[in-house]
């Protein structure tokens, strides 16, 4: 079992920046994939940008050039720094994390969430 923990999150104007963390617990052998997710009232949750093991980034179009994303293996924790933050930005941020298990398998985990707002 993988617990996650997400913190960071809160209210800012449009234009400002925010560091979300998400502190990792349990058993890690075998996370491959960490990623954050975000879902807006009324709107599906969406990738918002995703870190492998190896380093690899991909991200939504919507925050490519304003957020990265980061993971520190020693801490078990994985960062979304966002910068020029848009009112458009402003949703529940979940982190994410999958874990291969055996024969093929894989094990997906979330984070209870952290409330981001940006306001115009």
């Amino acid at each position: 079992q993988v617990q996650l923990v997400e913190s960071g999150g809160g209210l800012v104007q449009a234009g400002g920046s925010l560091r979300l963390s998400c502190a990792a617990s349990g058993s890690l052998f075998n996370i491959n994939t960490m990623g954050w997710y975000r879902q807006a009232p009324g709107k599906q949750r969406e990738l918002v940008a995703a870190i492998t093991s190896g380093g690899s980034t991909n991200y939504a179009d919507s925050v490519k050039g304003r957020f990265t994303i980061s993971r520190d293996n020693v801490k078990n924790t994985l960062y979304l720094q966002m910068n020029s933050l848009k009112p458009e930005d402003t949703a529940l941020y979940y982190c994410n994390a999958d874990q291969k298990g055996p024969i093929g398998s894989k094990y997906v985990y979330w984070g209870q969430g952290t409330q981001v707002t940006v306001s115009s």
